[in-house]
């Protein structure tokens, strides 16, 4: 799924992808998800895993686990991923999307799997290891992979290896796999890294901050935004001279994290999540040529008993936008909610589907909420096929016909360890919401429930998802 034959990976476009090859009507139906499965922090002395699971609805072993690739060593944290060669080289035979590229969060290895050979059952093929990344480029703590148009890879990182901050950017080779240092041509670089995107067009890449390595992975602690370990500026590159050329300032305890352009490569706008202050920004290119954002959404806090804190944010932690640039999604880790925006005009979304998927705040939980901006009621626990869901929606994935949106529970293991202690001993799950395209809508399908509690190694924390044929978090159009 997802190859066009002799014309190299992916679609020619964005609605290419959306509509499927000639003569089907919807893009081709998603058959595998590949998630990064985390037992660092668990208190299982096992390596993470890519989990690969069946999600044919008419498959015998339809939302299941079908293949488990153990990683070499332990402590890695697995965390996002992605491919060798995207839409981005669409047009070139001599490319093909045939491995995946999963950087450890952690132990700052970069795993590259062969997902080609047999997509069914993924096997290792090199690992990068992260004295390499330290050495050709002092870099640590590698978190988002692009592939380029150039059919090099490049991988944002959040730090050094001694672990500060530091928003630098690792290259790799697309044969090779081997390090051939660092993106950026010198000059300043931001005290912080996180995630990334790109568009030639142009001529802009643009990264965000999440936090000071050594301090994040110790958990949350708010007293680490007020000392300026967390991120608040969304860090505009010069594509061509690889420089950094604008910072803009989001505001303290603002922590942007997952930055999306619009899909059409002629759109010099897009959004990206502020996960503390609960915000999403758009950001634009001005007709001066700089580049601006501004708050279009927001989600108040709310005020509560029995909690971390006095207020407690959405913590906005994943944010996508469909293939036609028509809707915008996100989640509340905190809160519990998954939404979906009608962004047919970028610079007034309007709430068109919601539903609560767990979270801190439902009824007959330890906090009460004694005042709230939205809610008139507590939200009820959610529960499916008999389970009460652990955790909170974070990471998703929608399909590439915008039907189906999947979405786990899981954030990083110390801060799963924090918020959601359940999540260590019951697992995190895999859940999918059937969209409404036509209104905006949301709606928990309730056949479609993969509990990772039943590991057989035990619970585990299951990450980010990718299909093979490339989803719109992965492919840049050029």
């Amino acid at each position: 799924a997802g190859k066009c034959g002799a014309c190299g990976p992916g679609y020619p476009s964005p609605l290419e992808a959306m509509k499927g090859n000639p003569g089907v009507p919807a893009g081709p139906r998603e058959q595998l998800l590949y998630l990064p499965c985390i037992y660092r922090g668990t208190g299982t002395g096992m390596p993470d895993f890519l989990a690969t699971v069946d999600v044919d609805p008419r498959s015998p072993r339809y939302c299941q686990v079908i293949h488990r690739l153990p990683m070499p060593y332990m402590g890695d944290e697995l965390h996002h991923s992605g491919w060798n060669a995207c839409s981005s080289c669409h047009g070139d035979p001599t490319k093909s999307r045939d491995f995946l590229i999963l950087p450890s969060l952690i132990s700052s290895r970069v795993y590259v799997v062969d997902v080609g050979t047999d997509p069914r059952a993924p096997k290792l093929y090199k690992v990068v290891e992260a004295e390499e990344l330290a050495r050709k480029a002092n870099a640590a703590f590698p978190h988002t992979s692009h592939c380029l148009g150039s059919g090099e890879i490049l991988i944002s990182c959040l730090g050094d290896p001694d672990g500060n901050g530091k928003g630098t950017f690792v290259l790799l080779d697309g044969e090779t796999f081997e390090v051939k240092g660092n993106w950026e041509k010198g000059g300043k670089i931001p005290n912080l890294g996180y995630d990334f995107w790109y568009q030639p067009r142009h001529n802009v890449l643009l990264s965000t901050e999440w936090g000071v390595p050594k301090v994040l992975a110790q958990g949350f602690d708010p007293k680490d935004v007020e000392k300026g370990h967390y991120g608040r500026h969304i860090n505009v590159w010069d594509w061509r001279e690889r420089r950094l050329v604008q910072e803009l300032d989001l505001g303290a305890g603002s922590v942007p994290l997952e930055i999306r352009f619009l899909h059409e490569p002629r759109a010099a706008q897009g959004f990206v999540g502020c996960a503390l202050s609960g915000d999403v920004r758009r950001f634009h290119r001005n007709p001066e040529g700089k580049w601006e954002a501004e708050k279009v959404i927001e989600v108040p806090s709310k005020k509560v008993q029995g909690w971390l804190l006095p207020e407690m944010p959405g913590l906005i932690t994943d944010i996508l936008i469909s293939l036609d640039d028509r809707f915008l999604y996100f989640s509340n880790w905190l809160h519990g909610d998954v939404r979906q925006y009608d962004i047919s005009d970028p610079k007034n979304p309007k709430l068109v589907g919601q539903v609560f998927l767990g979270g801190s705040i439902s009824k007959g939980g330890a906090v009460t909420v004694v005042e709230d901006r939205e809610l008139r009621d507590q939200p009820e626990p959610c529960v499916i096929q008999g389970k009460r869901i652990p955790g909170g929606p974070q990471m998703l994935q929608l399909s590439l016909d915008g039907r189906r949106l999947y979405v786990t529970t899981s954030l990083f293991s110390a801060w799963d360890r924090q918020f959601y202690p359940s999540l260590l001993t019951e697992g995190s799950v895999l859940l999918q919401l059937d969209v409404d395209t036509e209104r905006g809508g949301l709606a928990v399908n309730p056949k479609f429930l993969l509990d990772f509690g039943k590991e057989p190694g035990g619970p585990c924390l299951a990450h980010e998802m990718r299909y093979p044929g490339g989803d719109c978090t992965s492919d840049i159009w050029l």
